[in-house]
């Protein structure tokens, strides 16, 4: 997903492609590095106030002039404000016009939102199922109704609650003119606390097993990491596969004489595709729906030839985390039920990005969320919580602690990291990257999160 660079085979490279100012932007901004290497690195390589003092040094007349003028700007500013918040307000429209018409006629429920994912750290529970608030604008002085029952007043602001007793939930708001508010919610009855691990990019492990012939598949290093990861902390991996390192090595060459090992260690390690290489950047942002789904056949029947289906699992995170929206339900279908992103700001845009696309309002929820449902679709986005490969060592912790303090954030926490970090042949090695990944485990381990592939059943609890 996230943008790296090219791969060190010693292959001759092409030119990059004519994207290529905004692809620069892209690897600088999710590069992992604090530094912006060079395009040529990058070819090698593969986020006056007080009226007392005003008083004192104007005339009467002038300082009420000058109250009342301030007065107007702090009501122009609340306005803009207002309109500011309000999704449904156009480009262009601004000020106390704006203002006036949202008092006049919005209707809304902002929160929860539609497919939010709500647990007991968002509510209360009661014997019959989840009470949640419910809280949005009407015009003042309408009577609202939540789920049937008055809700509290405050000007234009007005709050209720609701009772979630299913999986989903239909939270309809009214008014006395039979206007009506509809959102569906969903209920995750038996959240935990607990954690997802996948690391993206892989193809270099495969090659380095393919070409040394090892006995056992916990030779290599990078496996026996992770195997030492999970015995001591109960970890388990979804790693993201190319299906190529671009240079003259791909998955149809991994033997298939390790299926009976990878089989006896599916409870903990299974594979994924993530793309068809590490380059283009952005491979499916815009490109067809059906070069997606054939590079993600492409892969899939590798890892059920080499591994089997205990093994494989359906995608979690595509390269670049970006794909037309048309791809959800295709992706869905075959078998994708939690796609993880970053869902945040780029630096230099100011637009969502690494977020498939999803609508700016359900970006900006999710950069604040564990998860939202696009129900057309069927997916569940997930957002990534740190990328280890981009966070110092003495960061870990301090990014962690924010994000397991706040129930709308910490209830899942989604920890993500790039293969090529880990080897000592790639330019950009981390040394520390092995420690970084165990703080992140251990961290999360000792305040009693679990472990789960957020793909079984539903976000990784009881189906």
């Amino acid at each position: 997903m996230k943008p790296i660079f090219q791969r060190l085979t010693g292959a001759r490279r092409k030119a990059l492609p004519s994207t290529e100012n905004r692809q620069n932007i892209a690897r600088n901004e999710f590069a992992g590095n604090s530094h912006s290497p060079s395009t040529a690195a990058r070819q090698k390589q593969f986020p006056m106030s007080n009226p007392t003092l005003l008083a004192a040094s104007l005339p009467r007349r002038a300082f009420l002039q000058a109250v009342a003028l301030g007065a107007a700007g702090v009501a122009l500013r609340d306005s803009r404000a207002a309109v500011a918040s309000d999704p449904k307000t156009e480009v262009g429209q601004t000020g106390l016009s704006a203002a006036r018409s949202t008092s006049v006629s919005e209707f809304k429920i902002e929160e929860p939102m539609q497919g939010a994912v709500m647990h007991h750290r968002l509510g209360r529970v009661l014997p019959k199922g989840l009470e949640i608030e419910v809280s949005g604008i009407a015009p003042a002085g309408a009577q609202v109704l939540v789920q049937g029952r008055p809700a509290a007043r405050d000007g234009e602001r007005f709050r209720g609650t609701a009772l979630l007793s299913s999986r989903e939930t239909e939270i309809v708001a009214t008014t006395q003119d039979r206007s009506a508010q509809r959102v569906r919610v969903l209920w995750d009855r038996h959240s935990r606390k607990r954690y997802r691990c996948v690391i993206d990019d892989n193809s270099f492990f495969l090659r380095d097993i393919t070409q040394k012939g090892y006995a056992s598949l916990f030779d290599c290093f990078y496996l026996k990491m992770l195997r030492d990861l999970h015995t001591r902390f109960g970890a388990k991996f979804t790693l993201n596969l190319y299906y190529t390192t671009a240079d003259e090595w791909n998955l149809s060459q991994f033997p298939a004489q390790y299926r009976g090992e990878w089989n006896d260690h599916a409870d903990w390690l299974r594979l994924a595709f993530h793309a068809y290489a590490n380059e283009p950047a952005w491979p499916y942002e815009d490109a067809p729906v059906e070069k997606l789904l054939a590079d993600l056949d492409l892969v899939s029947a590798q890892i059920l030839r080499f591994a089997g289906p205990k093994v494989y699992s359906p995608p979690v995170v595509i390269h670049f985390g970006m794909t037309r929206p048309e791809a959800w339900k295709p992706l869905y279908q075959r078998g994708a039920r939690v796609l993880g992103g970053y869902f945040s700001r780029s630096a230099p845009t100011g637009k969502w990005t690494v977020n498939y696309r999803l609508d700016d309002a359900r970006s900006e929820w999710l950069s604040r969320h564990d998860a939202i449902k696009d129900f057309p679709s069927g997916i569940i986005f997930s957002k990534v919580d740190i990328v280890v490969n981009s966070t110092p060592l003495e960061k870990i912790v301090p990014t962690l602690e924010p994000v397991v303090a706040d129930p709308r954030q910490g209830e899942i926490v989604d920890v993500l990291t790039h293969e090529q970090y880990f080897w000592p042949f790639y330019e950009r090695y981390l040394p520390d990257h092995p420690q970084r990944l165990e703080r992140a485990i251990e961290f999360l381990t000792h305040l009693g999160y679990q472990p789960v592939f957020l793909q079984d059943g539903f976000l990784g609890g009881p189906a």
